[in-house]
């Protein structure tokens, strides 16, 4: 296994990535973006990139805050969150100068290329897929599913998973339900799994540093979820 930082920069912004790609297989292979709850990246992201290259893929872990690190400060995190889920085009600026990372790579197929995102990172990769970006995949884990720029008819190129906990306070039934309806109208090809007993944060056991009510992490759904998704990536991207 192969792991390094690649610092990229976005309107100013010194962003630092995490790759990991199984250095010991040969020849090209699928790109997975991976991209980080609200707090920035840290060892959860980053583990997923290290599971998705050990699968075959090459995983890149993107940083959307900056430095390659956490933030410590809950009103910071929300105050950029909340900017970026009123604009998106500052959170898209990011996530594409990490997909050109990512493509651009010796090891990738630039042709067969996913996403995944936890959390705000999801909501963005979900964005990615509203404007048209050539994804094969994009899957959301406890993701916000809300949006100021619904998807176009014939918009979403992606096949899209968005996994939900049935007990998250952030996404109430009705947000779940506008996302169906957006979907559908768009004529994506997507799906929805919403899991019983969970909230927010399913798949992060440190995922509550401010011990927010609903927000936990759930060890089955957090197996049963990562299985649904390489189910799906599978199906996109072999």
């Amino acid at each position: 296994m192969k792991t390094s930082d690649i610092a990229y920069h976005v309107d100013g912004a010194r962003l630092v990535g995490y790759l990991a790609v199984d250095e010991h297989k040969a020849g090209r292979r699928p790109g997975i973006l991976v991209a980080h709850e609200g707090f920035g990246l840290s060892e959860h992201a980053k583990g997923a990139a290290r599971r998705l290259a050990e699968a075959g893929y090459v995983a890149f872990a993107l940083d959307y805050h900056g430095g390659g690190k956490p933030l410590t400060d809950m009103g910071e995190v929300m105050s950029r969150i909340q900017a970026w889920m009123a604009n998106p085009d500052g959170s898209l600026a990011r996530a594409r100068a990490a997909l050109t990372v990512l493509t651009t790579q010796a090891e990738t197929d630039p042709t067969r290329i996913a996403a995944i995102g936890y959390c705000y990172g999801g909501t963005m990769m979900l964005d990615l897929a509203r404007s048209g970006e050539d994804l094969r995949a994009v899957v959301g884990f406890h993701s916000a599913l809300a949006t100021v720029r619904p998807a176009a008819p014939g918009a979403v190129r992606s096949k899209v998973l968005v996994q939900i906990g049935a007990e998250d306070p952030v996404i109430p039934a009705e947000q779940r339900l506008a996302f169906e309806e957006e979907m559908t109208a768009a004529g994506a090809d997507w799906r929805m799994i919403v899991y019983s007993g969970c909230g927010h944060s399913f798949t992060n056991p440190n995922g509550n540093p401010t011990r927010t009510p609903g927000f936990f992490y759930h060890e089955v759904t957090d197996r049963r979820s990562w299985r649904a998704m390489t189910d799906l990536l599978d199906e996109a991207l072999m």
